[in-house]
């Protein structure tokens, strides 16, 4: 899956493939750059994916921890080829643009984040996102400059694509137990510098720093909403001059916590409630298109 057998393509097939990707690609700038702000939610597998697309959004978003929920496993538990595959599926699902969680990139070199960038372009996505957090416990966050030359390695990777591929660069100091502004506003701005499209700092909560964020840096902005405490509005959230509104694992965990509900019910009182408001299989079934 290298990347640099798209500009040998030459057959019809793969140039029509090309072609819907290049209009994927700009269709997911364009809505970076239109007035107002969109929410790009996050489906965990194709059924998922279908379901969003039926009820018109219009573009998607991986989302690692998810998915690693869904193959039973925890977040980060997932390696790249799994992942590579994921983006694949979630790719081909819908005529959607999508946007790939690429977690760290799967590597600490500059060089993995590229690679990383490159292997989601090739399996269909137009836009994927960096975070400059480790996975450590004991150095959560890269060093300031080291993680400045991941997002300079990513950006230049994404640039030399033969369609637009929008990367998103994210600062996971809130997401860490780091919650320092200061900090994350100086990487995100040499973030910008470096090439990233979007910034992201998921785990901001108030509307003062998210207002903070939006004012300090001139890409569109991504705010992470659906966890405890963070329930701003998209009005809310595009009155300050926020552009892309995300879910993460929200839409997953609110699946799973409805099953885990069920199934508790059933275990521990030996009743059926939770049937009352599920949909029917005929229901379900004529949302999809096939």
């Amino acid at each position: 899956m290298e990347l640099s057998a798209f500009p040998q393509r030459s057959n019809l097939q793969g140039d029509g493939l090309l072609l819907m990707q290049a209009e994927k690609g700009r269709a997911f700038r364009a809505l970076h750059q239109r007035s107002g702000a969109f929410i790009i939610p996050n489906p965990w597998d194709i059924g998922t994916a279908r379901l969003l697309a039926h009820l018109g959004f219009e573009a998607l978003a991986t989302t690692s921890a998810g998915f690693a929920a869904s193959v039973g496993r925890r977040d980060y538990a997932i390696g790249r080829d799994e992942m590579i595959a994921h983006v694949a599926a979630m790719a081909a699902a819908t005529s959607l643009p999508v946007s790939a969680d690429l977690q760290n990139g799967f590597g600490d070199a500059p060089e993995a984040a590229a690679e990383t960038i490159g292997l989601a372009a090739a399996a269909g996505a137009v836009g994927g996102s960096i975070e400059d957090s480790t996975g450590r416990p004991d150095q959560p966050i890269y060093e300031f400059e080291h993680a400045v030359e991941r997002v300079r390695a990513a950006a230049q990777r994404a640039r030399s694509l033969p369609f637009d591929f929008t990367l998103t660069a994210r600062a996971e100091n809130f997401l860490n137990g780091r919650a320092d502004l200061k900090d994350t506003i100086l990487r995100l701005q040499a973030y910008q510098e470096a090439g990233a499209d979007v910034l992201y700092a998921p785990g901001l909560a108030g509307k003062e720093d998210i207002a903070a964020v939006v004012s300090s840096v001139d890409r569109p902005v991504n705010v992470l909403v659906g966890l405890p405490g963070v329930e701003h509005t998209r009005a809310e959230l595009e009155a300050i001059g926020v552009k892309r509104i995300s879910i993460g694992s929200g839409l997953a965990r609110t699946a799973f916590s409805a099953f885990l509900r069920a199934a508790s019910e059933m275990r521990e009182h030996g009743t059926f409630t939770f049937a009352r408001n599920t949909l029917s299989l005929r229901e379900i079934g004529d949302l999809f298109p096939d």
